[in-house]
């Protein structure tokens, strides 16, 4: 009997010491706000004995959606370019954002406060294409400056931490019309509406390699989140008559995969999706289109009311955002479903580029009412 005794003491004492864990583990938490330190080296003078039990497990937990865009808004504008604005970016981290404009500047921005910090001049033209590489290092920008030989595009690589120009890339004979950067930022893709596609060396400055993609022109090219691939879309002429095209490149060779003809308009923006299954295209009208990258067939077709959609941009989830060229609005797609979810109204001209930030919570515009506006849910 003592031995019982004795063990039911024990076992009692057991429970105790888990007992006081448990309260220290839920009962003693503390939410700092951003202004306190990270390690509170104060000693508590009490001793906190409320209990607190933690909820029972949800062993179905609804699903929710970590991308609230139903109730998007526009949460600021930015304000500094003399010149509509045709291209813009976010930084890798979210931290900043680059845009550039009409009035020949590439202008970056702090994404919290809104402020400009620094501007970066040297193109002679308006600038069409700004593209962030993704170790943060590089921001490359292409401007739109003539159509033969003799006036061609220029290319520049900035240092993203100076604003330094540290790299004149000449290649193309065209305006630069679509920059893509590799995922382990070893290469720069950029067409210029001609039929090259040339891939660079950021640190040299040297070309790397000529691909001779669609038929006839490229507008838009993309590189697929695994780095595997490459997507370039454009078209060729039948007569006076374009016919739409866009390419699928193996990243390792360099060699077309596959080509598909599609539509009656040149391909405009080709996008992949960020699992890399898909690829959206636009080619103008009020409608684009989705597709299985790896068989190519045509799988989606969204439609709705807006005029000639022409560049697009998917966040990390199943959504994407379309701007055309005749609206100042801002559409947001369900891609499973196929149905507009949400219209963005604020700017006064057409918009004409957007991007989404890393992780998915906000979208960026540029337009030609010389504005830059952050969307999102405060």
């Amino acid at each position: 009997m003592k031995k019982i005794f004795l063990t039911a003491i024990a076992a009692l004492m057991i429970l105790f010491v888990s007992c006081e864990d448990t309260f220290e583990a839920y009962g003693s938490g503390r939410v700092e706000s951003e202004s306190e330190t990270q390690t509170d080296t104060t000693e508590d003078t009490e001793t906190d004995t409320t209990i607190v039990v933690p909820p029972p497990e949800d062993p179905d937990p609804p699903v929710t959606d970590p991308y609230d865009v139903t109730n998007f808004r526009c949460l600021k504008t930015l304000i500094g370019h003399s010149g509509w604005v045709s291209s813009v970016c976010w930084s890798p981290d979210g931290r900043y954002l680059a845009s550039g404009s009409d009035d020949k500047t590439v202008v970056i921005w702090d994404a919290n406060s809104g402020q400009k910090i620094r501007t970066l001049t040297g193109h002679s033209s308006y600038i069409n294409s700004v593209s962030w590489s993704p170790d943060g290092r590089y921001l490359a920008s292409g401007s739109w400056t003539g159509t033969s030989p003799s006036n061609p595009g220029e290319l520049f690589i900035w240092d993203a931490n100076s604003g330094q120009k540290i790299r004149t890339l000449e290649g193309h004979s065209k305006s630069i019309t679509s920059l893509s950067w590799s995922p382990d930022s070893r290469y720069l893709a950029s067409v210029s509406a001609e039929r090259n596609i040339i891939l660079w060396d950021p640190d040299s400055g040297q070309k790397v390699r000529t691909l001779i993609g669609n038929s006839d022109f490229v507008f838009s090219i993309s590189w697929s989140p695994d780095g595997r691939y490459l997507a370039s879309g454009g078209g060729r002429h039948i007569g006076n008559s374009p016919v739409g095209e866009f390419a699928i490149w193996d990243a390792n060779n360099f060699q077309i995969l596959r080509t598909i003809e599609h539509g009656s308009n040149a391909v405009q923006s080709v996008n992949w999706s960020p699992d890399g299954e898909y690829l959206a295209i636009a080619q103008g009208g009020n409608y684009f289109f989705i597709f299985n990258a790896n068989t190519g067939q045509r799988i989606q077709y969204l439609a709705g009311d807006c005029f000639n959609v022409f560049y697009l941009s998917w966040n990390p989830g199943r959504y994407l955002a379309s701007c055309d060229d005749y609206l100042s609005n801002i559409r947001i797609w369900n891609v499973d479903n196929g149905q507009e979810i949400k219209t963005l109204e604020g700017h006064s001209n057409i918009v004409q580029s957007l991007s989404w930030s890393p992780d998915g919570n906000y979208i960026l515009s540029g337009s030609w009412d010389k504005t830059i506006k952050i969307w999102g849910v405060e």
